[in-house]
């Protein structure tokens, strides 16, 4: 049987694309090696490892990374639950720098956990609950910050719980049902995001728990396998779709298309050898045509591909409710935004040029409320908007992606957080904690009118929550963010009056090798932009610290940039009037009226001198925000 140029072009477009597809990044060798010495001391059989490419094994993530001037792969994730696992965890562990998640939980692990595990410095999940691992837990634990959940239960660990300094990141911690011994640390007050605390079961621990109110559930109970907060698991999630659809193998019919085809049945007669000659140049050309065309097709099915894949994702993202706290336990809880007009019946707390601002019960949580944000999104192609209006709507829809980007993914307790985000056709639903006491210019603003009294200590207290919500932005975000429009409307105040940063619509998230990002045009409110951003309209995190500075002056004058005190004044900026003072000799006249008496004059002037420092012109003289809240904080009262 004879077969046509047509079959050869067709045959070899599908091996082109098949090789294609095949070539793909390599894994780091380094990682490779401390891969196969890892799962041979947990006791996994080579039979059962994807020796060329272990990226595709169950139960391991890779991810592309840089490496000498190319991209290669290295592993992310080893998750090997419920396997049955019965050797140890090997000191090649601290090979995989790269490293994010180790969890092997429910197996018969044993032995102790390595000191190596230090140099997995990029470890966000650690979790080795239900084993039988002993021995004390090494101290250089500590060094790895950024963890956020640490599951140490139901083992036979011993020691102290010493290895438990310094975790700014830390959310779940378990150390449950083991022989831990010694007093419990304080140091446990530290852990600013501590949402969940389980240390029963250790018989021999001493001393109290160390009160935080951050934390939202202590219980012993194990039976939860809900390992790490919902936001993170849909997060991951996502992530590891993406890995899956990079590395997949390739379909079986392609590798069948690398088969030799059937030989052709070539006629004997001498008289038919013109025709076999004639056949073999169309395969020759066949076979130049398909190489050809091969290429070509693996580009348009690649970008096909990725264009289908993000029409999908966008559909997904523009028609499902994404919740980012656990403090919304299902999401039939905001079934009701689905509806034409969710929010017709609620009250209305706030309008301004993002949208309104809703309040309401969130339904089965014993009265917790809730605040909605329903910022309007009128249809793109509406013939009756002007550019003028497609352009604001534009910024609006920008400010609202930077919102749900950089506020579903940061927790602090002086950081406003999102707990959802429900987009419609015609509107998109931002879910947050209800704050009843406002905002810090709305306390403000009746301190003025007498109508509400606000002490220094409380104001002291407010200035340092906003410089400790600085410092994770800036500091111990795994990436940088700047808020861009730090001012005392955006700072709200929960029910203790402790502050929370709010209203991330023009903050930036500035890569590592940044050291600033340019815009086109400034952004932020008058008052408290930083001079050198209204000049060469690049910011940094000191143009922050320079509206840091302006809010702790408006704490203590009690009188905000734009009062019409300043119109008055031969300077006309709150900036520069308080240099001013500050250097005259009268500088406590700078302080609030209200303030005077109270016995706390030097530690307000002092305050106003780290507000001085703050807005000094040159950014390079400004203290960074760790720097400022080490200074508030020394200030005793």
């Amino acid at each position: 049987m004879a077969f046509s140029p047509y079959f050869h072009f067709f045959l070899l477009s599908l091996l082109t694309l098949f090789l294609i597809v095949q070539a793909r990044l390599n894994l780091y060798p380094p990682d490779h090696a401390a891969l196969l010495l890892i799962q041979k001391d947990l006791g996994i059989h080579s039979q059962s490892i994807a020796l060329h490419n272990p990226c595709t094994s169950s139960g391991i993530s890779c991810e592309r990374r840089p490496a000498n001037k190319t991209q290669v792969l290295r592993i992310t994730r080893i998750v090997f639950r419920s396997n049955e696992l019965s050797g140890t965890l090997s000191l090649a562990i601290g090979k995989l720098s790269e490293l994010k998640e180790l969890s092997l939980s429910d197996n018969q692990l044993f032995n102790q956990i390595p000191v190596q595990i230090f140099n997995c410095w990029k470890l966000e999940i650690l979790d080795l609950q239900k084993n039988r691992f002993s021995g004390k837990v090494p101290s250089e634990l500590s060094s790895l910050i950024r963890l956020r959940v640490v599951d140490f239960s139901s083992n036979e660990f011993s020691g102290n719980l010493n290895f438990l300094k310094y975790f700014p990141h830390l959310e779940k911690l378990s150390v449950a049902d083991n022989m831990f011994t010694g007093k419990i640390p304080p140091s446990l007050k530290s852990f600013r995001n501590l949402r969940f605390l389980d240390i029963s079961g250790n018989s021999f621990l001493e001393g109290p728990v160390p009160v935080m109110s951050q934390v939202e559930h202590l219980s012993a109970d194990l039976t939860s396998n809900n390992i790490v907060p919902k936001r993170y698991i849909l997060a991951e999630n996502s992530t590891r779709s993406k890995q899956i659809s990079a590395m997949a193998p390739a379909p079986s019919n392609l590798v069948n298309a690398s088969a030799p085809a059937p030989n052709h049945v070539v006629p004997v007669n001498i008289h038919k050898r013109n025709k076999k000659k004639r056949k073999l140049r169309a395969w020759f050309l066949g076979f130049l045509g398909g190489s050809f065309a091969g290429c070509i097709s693996a580009v348009l099915l690649s970008v096909f591909y990725k264009l289908t894949m993000f029409f999908v994702r966008r559909g997904k993202n523009d028609q499902s409710l994404t919740i980012y706290s656990p403090l919304i336990k299902k999401a039939e809880d905001l079934a009701f935004l689905e509806k034409e007009d969710g929010v017709a019946s609620l009250e209305m707390i706030g309008k301004g040029g993002c949208g309104e601002v809703y309040r309401a019960e969130l339904p089965g949580s014993n009265g917790k409320i809730i605040a909605i944000k329903k910022i309007i999104q009128p249809p793109m192609d509406a013939a009756e908007l002007t550019e003028e209006d497609t352009k604001a709507l534009n910024k609006k829809m920008r400010q609202v992606k930077s919102e749900i980007q950089i506020v579903g993914q940061i927790r602090h307790r002086n950081l406003l957080p999102l707990l959802a985000h429900m987009p419609r056709p015609d509107c998109h639903y931002l879910v947050y904690e209800y704050m009843k006491n406002g905002s810090l210019q709305d306390i403000l603003q009746q301190v003025t009118e007498g109508t509400r009294e606000l002490d220094w200590l409380g104001r002291h207290r407010i200035a340092s929550g906003i410089a400790a919500g600085l410092e994770y932005l800036h500091i111990n975000h795994t990436q940088r963010i700047i808020h861009r429009d730090l001012k005392p409307a955006n700072v709200l105040l929960d029910d203790d009056m402790e502050a929370r940063i709010a209203d991330f619509g023009l903050a930036k998230a500035v890569p590592d090798a940044h050291t600033h990002v340019t815009t086109s045009n400034v952004a932020g409110t008058v008052g408290y932009i930083a001079p050198e951003y209204h000049q060469t309209l690049k910011f940094t995190d000191k143009c922050d610290i320079y509206s840091f500075g302006v809010v702790l002056a408006v704490l203590v004058i009690g009188k905000l940039p734009s009062d019409e005190f300043f119109q008055h004044t031969s300077e006309m900026s709150l900036v520069k009037w308080l240099r001013n003072v500050m250097t005259s000799d009268e500088p406590k006249s700078a302080i609030d009226p209200k303030l005077i008496g109270n016995g706390y004059e030097e530690q307000m002037l002092l305050v106003l001198k780290i507000a001085c420092f703050c807005t000094l012109d040159n950014p390079k003289e400004r203290p960074n925000s760790k720097d400022v809240r080490c200074m508030l904080t020394q200030i005793k009262h």
